[in-house]
């Protein structure tokens, strides 16, 4: 091994403290990997260890993030983590998603990049790209319900700040490495109003960076032409769920999640993580690829300045990935190293003056606060309001209640929808309805409604049937700020 005095590497001087959290399943293997090499390399981090996730949940901490990593993490700004399980289908929430929320880490930035000695059915391409994903917002919020025993909900929100900043982070990271295009990836053409607002700000923001060469895609078309030709894409921002997807499937045409690196930047605090999951069935086998967190550990040294370190760090794992040395993710089980080998193998390669090849593009930390947009307040007007019943009978029967319920309001029932589908007053249509109604009352003759009247329509609709949920229906500057029904004239 060649001695790296610290002294030549690091930019400064500085001790940076870090919040360290192991994690599930393979993440102790992984956190561990990265761990030794930024202490061969001399990196000037003092490390605090923190606990989250599974064993949590399990020590009755509802989040699976308890007090004290909370507090290193107030303290540090700065943490490397691990991956942590997180209950599929039944229990609390996630724990990821937790310190991401905690600590408003709004950027999810991930680098998908060809890498020396990982061949693919893509290597020759030339794919190096960046999916930044909002990370906070979405339906990722989590907040759900369930309506009746039988229709479950989930909110998608979507905020008009929150797609200033994603946007405006996409941008200033493109610009910060010299690339020149930037995609705004959406479903914006089925959620005009959720989906719609990342386009339309995207739109609004986009003539402030001329030199970026900025355009729409259709999220489903975006997956395709990643399969299809992803040379083409230099950064692509997009909401929570799609870039949650994107990334994975990008990570895919490089290797797969074993070399997929991640950061979550924000105001105050960033947190940097292998995209791959916990996967325990290879915990404690040492056979895990740590390149993931490795490179991880080397966003977060870019992320504090220290672009010295981190350019020997990338250096000595590319060149130890060039010169054939792999985990079983790559070569098979005949052939692979094992973690602690792969891990031994980069710090042998640190300094190596073979090192350096293929090297992430270098970049000043993008700042993560941006100022907002000035637009004017539209005019609002209240119209009407929807509310959500439970009904288990013929919807021929649920009509004239609704109608005899807005009796004497300032409402009109004007329609009953069954999952977005009208079906009262009948279309024809042959829908399978489920036992939640969503019945919109309107203003008569173009009256406002009041909140008292709401409140009054709420009880006469309660007397008849149970309800579970309302919207106001408004409308902002005469457009309406609701959608209509298929089939809703």
């Amino acid at each position: 091994m060649i001695a790296i005095a610290p002294d030549a590497i690091s930019s400064s001087r500085v001790t940076h403290p870090v919040t360290l959290i192991p994690g599930d399943g393979v993440g102790p293997e992984v956190v561990d990997a990265a761990r030794r090499i930024l202490e061969a390399a001399g990196a000037p981090l003092v490390f605090e260890e923190a606990r989250a996730g599974a064993s949590m949940f399990l020590a009755g901490v509802p989040s699976g993030v308890p007090a004290e990593t909370i507090d290193s993490i107030s303290r540090t700004r700065l943490v490397l983590k691990g991956p942590l399980e997180t209950p599929v289908g039944f229990g609390e929430k996630s724990a990821n998603v937790t310190l991401r929320k905690l600590f408003e880490t709004y950027a999810n930035v991930r680098p998908v990049r060809e890498l020396p000695g990982v061949p693919t059915p893509f290597s020759g391409r030339g794919i190096d790209l960046v999916v930044v994903r909002e990370n906070v917002e979405d339906l990722y919020a989590g907040i759900e319900h369930m309506q009746t025993p039988d229709v479950a909900q989930c909110l998608k929100l979507i905020t008009r700040p929150g797609c200033e900043r994603i946007v405006r982070f996409a941008f200033e990271l493109a610009r910060a490495e010299g690339r020149d295009k930037v995609a705004c990836a959406t479903k914006s053409n089925i959620m005009k109003m959720t989906e719609g607002m990342l386009k339309s700000v995207f739109e609004e923001i986009a003539p402030e960076y001329p030199e970026i060469e900025a355009s729409h895609i259709i999220v489903d078309n975006c997956a395709h032409q990643l399969v299809k030709r992803p040379e083409q894409f230099g950064v692509i921002v997009t909401t929570n769920l799609n870039g949650d997807i994107l990334s994975d499937l990008a990570s895919g045409l490089v290797g797969g999640l074993g070399f997929a690196p991640s950061g979550n930047i924000g105001r105050e605090a960033a947190i940097f993580e292998a995209v791959h999951g916990s996967a325990p069935k290879y915990a404690g086998k040492d056979v895990i690829n740590p390149t993931a967190m490795i490179l991880s550990a080397v966003m977060m040294l870019r992320h504090i300045g220290e672009f010295g370190l981190a350019a020997q760090v990338e250096g000595a794992t590319l060149l130890t990935l060039a010169q054939g040395h792999t985990t079983r993710d790559v070569s098979g089980d005949a052939n692979a190293l094992s973690t602690t080998e792969f891990t031994n193998r980069i710090i042998e390669n640190l300094g190596n003056a073979g090192a350096g090849a293929g090297a992430a593009r270098e970049h000043a930390p993008v700042r993560a606060a941006f100022p907002r947009m000035a637009l004017p307040v539209p005019v609002r007007a209240d119209v009407g309001a929807d509310v959500f019943v439970e009904w288990d009978e013929d919807v021929m029967l649920l009509g004239p209640m609704m109608e005899e319920a807005a009796s004497g309001t300032p409402f009109a029932l004007k329609m009953i929808s069954n999952r977005g589908t009208k079906v009262y007053p009948p279309t024809g249509a042959m829908t399978d309805c489920v036992n939640q109604y969503r019945c919109r009352f309107i203003g008569r003759d173009g009256v406002a409604p009041s909140s008292d009247d709401v409140l009054t329509l709420l009880a006469r609709v309660g007397a008849r049937v149970r309800w579970m949920h309302v919207e106001r229906l408004q409308t902002y500057d005469g457009e309406p700020a609701f959608t209509r029904a298929q089939g809703e004239d």
